[in-house]
């Protein structure tokens, strides 16, 4: 009996469709706050282009690249700083954008991409910190092998994003 358990267990597994599975997290740091997008699932994610957008979250949250501009106090210019062999390039952001783009070459499992920016709240409370509640809503788009794939950020500061499409 517990043989045919293992078996059927087993078998489960296997017919179980690899997925990509893209995992956008936000951390709210001083003096620049950080972003991680992971291949959390098990196969390799193909080329894509992922897409933060800002602006239809909780909070009026802008990007702080420069000392003029939207943003108050410290700003903080992106910087890529993980992953940089798999970004094929990523949008030019000015002062008081509201969105990124990188294009990715490919995402292996456990891969990581990682910039570093500073995000400011301009609706008048906590105008330099971003809480996770504040990014509830911003929404993450990854464009890859012909589909289109939606979620916004949660309370908890992430996105968890199910690709059904593998690389060959």
């Amino acid at each position: 009996m517990i043989k045919a358990l293992a078996l059927f267990a087993a078998s489960a597994i296997l017919s179980t469709p690899a997925l990509a599975q893209v995992t956008v997290s936000f951390i709210e740091g001083a003096p620049k706050d950080r972003f991680v997008i992971e291949n959390t699932g098990r196969c390799d994610l193909a080329a894509t282009i992922l897409t933060i957008d800002l602006s239809t979250a909780a909070s009026g949250l802008v990007f702080d690249v420069t000392d003029s501009g939207h943003g108050v106090e410290v700003f903080q210019p992106f910087e890529l700083v993980s992953g940089q062999d798999v970004v094929q390039q990523h949008s030019m952001i000015t002062d008081g954008d509201t969105t990124v783009t990188l294009e990715l070459s490919s995402l292996a499992p456990g891969e990581t991409v990682g910039f570093t920016i500073d995000i400011d709240d301009t609706s008048g409370r906590t105008e330099t910190m971003v809480a996770g509640h504040e990014i509830s809503g911003a929404e993450v788009t990854v464009k890859t092998l012909g589909q289109n794939y939606h979620e916004a950020m949660s309370a908890k500061a992430q996105a968890v994003l199910p690709v059904s499409s593998c690389a060959a």
